[in-house]
């Protein structure tokens, strides 16, 4: 007979506070109904989940959190970590239903595809040769089912008790396990779970600690900038791990450096943009549709000019052969999104763009933009970009010299929007204009100062006039 879910959390419970409820298996409902059944002896093994390969050339992964501690039930597809590659965040699974009994990494632990990261005890085939039938009344199961409950929670007596006399404890063994919603909420503010004092069972850490404890930490920080810095005072440093975002970040951007970038920047007039897109705007607003930013656009104008210069979507090979490099030459034009969410800054790719329309690609770009809100990134979501787009310009500033992401060849930085003063036509009269800056990155090995300022210069002329947009797209 297959252990039932309740009867495996049962089992967990069991393991967890030392006790032998071999008997008490008849609490559950589905074995009441049964006055006779057999006592049988299932094998237990264990079975030992690897990491398994997820895919996008992902070698190696670091543990954000666990969900599960060593002693706990869990079933088949229940979700057992989160894990951080250099792509996304993913949550890792369980392949098996069983009691975990070892963890083989801790949280922040890097982890390589194949490697174990925990034991799970298992059923196996009942033993026949052990079977004996065994007679319950119902009054034993009643008795059984009270007893089970009356070990499993303290009274309100004993709690009562507890609450006057315990002093505060030391964190638990499992003070740093949580749930995902207090995950997200350490997430959002930044918060190390360490630094946290736990007030659920073992040391839990609870959404009512955090917010308790970021009370605490924004009066701290309000007595100190307050408090008068002392001259002779020694410098204080004081360690600090890595974000999983900022640990991916470190090995992206020291691969990235390894190619030799050159900058160019102009300033670009839009003012002609700007008024299209009050004029569009106006008009989804009237058919409950999502207003228009400029980033669909420019996103647009990148791709149109691609087809004009291919090789900014190209890749460059230096791995096949590397005594001959070679260009790879990309079809689909996958521009990836430099964010800023919570989590630290992420860059989403929006695929196919020559494929899509202005309203096509806003359309994802708020799509990815609640994903990173929310730390939902799938790997899919955010692999495959073949040129990428920052926009500061959300932030402040006029120019940027963006870091060109590895396997790409340019990347090109939006600043601000301004108003600023120009000469008209005529050379003689000021008029009001709309500029905006645009920074180029590109890779200098094999993509020259004359061939960036040809393509910055017609992605320039179809934000100056994005009517010729209309005319190309397909």
């Amino acid at each position: 007979m297959k252990v039932l879910p309740a009867l495996l959390r049962l089992r967990a419970f069991n393991s967890l506070h030392g006790h032998k409820y071999a008997t008490r298996l008849s609490c559950h409902p589905f074995l009441q109904s049964h006055r006779y059944f057999h006592s049988q002896h299932p094998l237990w093994k264990i079975e030992t989940h690897t990491l398994s390969d997820i895919g996008e050339g992902v070698k190696e992964v670091q543990i954000i959190q666990w969900f599960v501690e060593e002693g706990a039930a869990v079933e088949e597809w229940a979700p057992l970590c989160e894990v951080q590659s250099d792509k996304a965040s993913v949550e890792i699974t369980s392949k098996y239903t069983g009691v975990i009994k070892k963890l083989h990494y801790d949280r922040d632990a890097i982890v390589q595809v194949g490697d174990p990261m925990l034991d799970i005890e298992v059923e196996g085939e009942d033993d026949p040769t052990l079977e004996e039938p065994v007679e319950e009344s119902k009054q034993d199961v009643s008795d059984t089912a009270q007893h089970a409950e009356d070990d499993a929670a303290p009274s309100k007596e004993t709690e009562s008790t507890d609450t006057v006399t315990t002093q505060p404890a030391m964190p638990g063994k499992h003070a740093s396990l949580a749930t995902p919603a207090v995950r997200g909420l350490l997430k959002e503010h930044g918060i190390n779970i360490e630094d946290v004092q736990g007030t659920g069972r073992e040391g839990r850490v609870l959404k009512d600690d955090i917010h308790k404890h970021l009370e605490q930490r924004d009066t701290h920080a309000v007595a100190k900038q307050h408090s008068k810095p002392q001259l002779e005072s020694t410098q204080a440093e004081t360690p600090q791990k890595l974000t999983a975002v900022q640990s991916v970040m470190f090995k992206t951007m020291t691969a990235s450096l390894s190619i030799p970038h050159f900058l160019y920047s102009n300033q670009t007039n839009i003012t002609s943009l700007v008024a299209m897109r009050a004029r569009l705007n106006v008009l989804r607003e009237k058919s409950a549709e999502r207003k228009l930013s400029y980033l669909p656009f420019i996103i647009k104008a990148v791709s149109l000019a691609m087809n004009k210069f291919p090789l900014l979507n190209a890749r460059l090979d230096t791995t096949t052969d590397p005594q001959k490099p070679r260009l790879l030459m990309r079809s689909n034009h996958n521009i990836g999104v430099a964010m800023d969410t919570p989590a630290g800054l992420v860059v989403p790719v929006i695929k196919s763009v020559n494929a899509r329309s202005i309203s096509d690609v806003a359309e994802e770009l708020q799509r990815l933009a609640e994903l990173g809100r929310a730390n939902k990134f799938t790997q899919a979501d955010l692999s495959g970009g073949t040129i990428t787009v920052s926009n500061i310009g959300t932030i402040g500033g006029d120019v940027v010299a963006p870091v060109i992401v590895e396997g790409q060849l340019a990347i090109l930085g939006i600043g601000k929007v301004k108003p600023v003063p120009v000469f008209a036509d005529d050379g003689k009269s000021i008029v009001r204009a709309d500029m905006m800056g645009m920074s180029w990155s590109a890779d200098h090995r094999v993509v020259d100062g004359a061939t960036m300022a040809r393509v910055a210069t017609v992605v320039e002329r179809y934000l100056e006039d994005p009517s010729t947009m209309i005319v190309e797209m397909s």
